[in-house]
């Protein structure tokens, strides 16, 4: 990890400074050990307790729904504690409640609503840690490499999707279904050493430590009143839920219908993930040239038009090519639209809601994502998996109409500034340039 860290300071330290380059490395090493503990619960359960397939979607479903809830007065702590405080001790907690699952599981003693009460508490801490990472991450770098700092977490997230999966499935034909836990436990303890070597002071939190009703509704209230952002709240919920709705789904149409290996199944999803590095390194360069606004709406509409082509799968042969197809054009979009619309919503969120607005986004996507799935879980009992795959793609159609058709730039914004100071109100920020390509960027 050291030498990983050194390279990474070498590297950004002059750009983008020392202090993201820790952050950045205690996000890796965390990513890393999520993609090797990737689908570790639904492995245990089955594997370990003989789970049905009820009992493993009401563990992927109803523990994140659970940990959204939980997560909901968490918002206005992180937002009036210091942030590298919070990111430090949501490590520590996800470390503590994953490494109770193997010690369980190798005494003899894990049951399912441990593993149900480890996924509440790691989802509900994921959120908690996510808020408090992106208002931090506003705090040490520059408005004008806001975009580089979110590309490189985006490269990240997808190089570990790669990595990961494969890695962990090696792990646990050697060790048994558990050990890919003490990995995962392992790297966020290695994510909070690196986020507590960190020394760059962060702005004081406003507010002290008051909780009112108004401190839970303010992120909530502030998100659906900002024009831009609600529209792309909006899209953000219905595209995320709708694409992983599917996933299970997906995974029953190959591996049951279709009869695809389990090792080409692997394939199909961790190889096209390598187009979410090359869209993520793209991103700068299309919103130098194309402006904001265009890469939202070109990105935002062009990911939505891939996922149908799942439903076409057929045949051992052609059926595993036409999902990697589709799932690489997917990924490429994705990656060249979540840099963007990350770096565009920490501009626009005032500072002293970055934490609580950040919050009731994850909340929300995860209450979303949650209640899809599902509900497609039912749905594709009714119609089969085929079908149930044709109307999450047909609707995902229709989500690049949720999309602004135009951001403010900077004249609006300036105008808005001013009427909401001569009111008394604090305002919403806007990313400047976003109809034509910004100069700093």
């Amino acid at each position: 990890m050291d030498r990983m860290v050194r390279r990474i300071a070498v590297r950004d330290g002059t750009r983008l400074g020392p202090a993201f380059g820790w952050l950045w490395a205690g996000y890796a090493v965390s990513a890393y050990g999520t993609g090797i503990g990737f689908g570790a619960f639904s492995i245990v359960a089955v594997l370990a307790l003989d789970a049905g397939t009820a009992e493993v979607a009401a563990l992927s479903s109803a523990g994140l729904a659970l940990g959204a809830v939980v997560a909901i007065p968490l918002g206005p702590w992180v937002e009036f504690h210091a942030k590298r405080s919070v990111m430090i001790a949501t490590d520590l907690v996800r470390c503590a409640s994953l490494a109770t699952v193997p010690i369980a599981y190798w005494l003899g003693l894990l049951t399912f609503w441990q593993l149900l009460a480890v996924s509440v508490v790691a989802a509900a801490a994921k959120i908690a840690f996510t808020a408090a990472c992106g208002a931090y991450l506003r705090s040490v770098v520059s408005a004008d490499r806001l975009l580089v700092a979110t590309g490189r977490f985006e490269s990240t997230t997808w190089s570990a999707t790669v990595v990961g999966p494969p890695a962990g499935g090696a792990l646990i034909a050697i060790g048994g279904p558990a050990v890919t836990l003490i990995a995962d436990a392992a790297s966020y303890l290695l994510s909070a050493c690196a986020v507590g070597v960190i020394r760059a002071p962060e702005p004081p939190t406003v507010g002290g430590t008051r909780k009112r009703w108004s401190d839970l509704a303010g992120g909530w209230h502030y998100l659906l009143a900002h024009p831009t952002l609600r529209r792309l709240f909006a899209n953000s919920l219905a595209v995320n839920a709708l694409i992983m709705a599917g996933e299970p789904v997906l995974s029953v149409l190959l591996l049951r219908d279709v009869g695809v290996p389990v090792w080409q199944y692997t394939l199909v999803f961790a190889g096209p993930c390598v187009c979410g590095l090359v869209g993520a390194r793209l991103a700068p360069r299309a919103v130098r040239r194309c402006g904001t606004a265009r890469v939202l709406r070109g990105a935002g509409a062009l990911r939505a038009c891939w996922p149908v082509g799942l439903a076409c799968a057929e045949g051992p042969t052609m059926g595993p090519l036409v999902v990697a197809a589709c799932e690489a054009g997917l990924i490429l979009c994705c990656g060249l639209y979540n840099p963007v619309l990350a770096a565009y919503r920490l501009e626009s969120i005032s500072p002293h809601l970055r934490a609580r607005v950040l919050a009731a986004w994850s909340t929300a996507g995860a209450l979303c994502t949650a209640s899809a799935t599902a509900a497609w879980g039912v749905l594709a009992e009714a119609t089969g998996p085929r079908g149930a795959l044709a109307i999450a793609g047909v609707l995902l159609l229709a989500t690049p109409l949720l999309l602004p058709r135009t951001l403010p730039g900077p004249s609006a914004q300036a105008n808005s500034r001013a009427c909401h100071r001569r009111n008394g109100e604090d305002t919403p920020g806007v990313v400047h340039g976003a109809e034509q390509p910004s100069p700093a960027r």
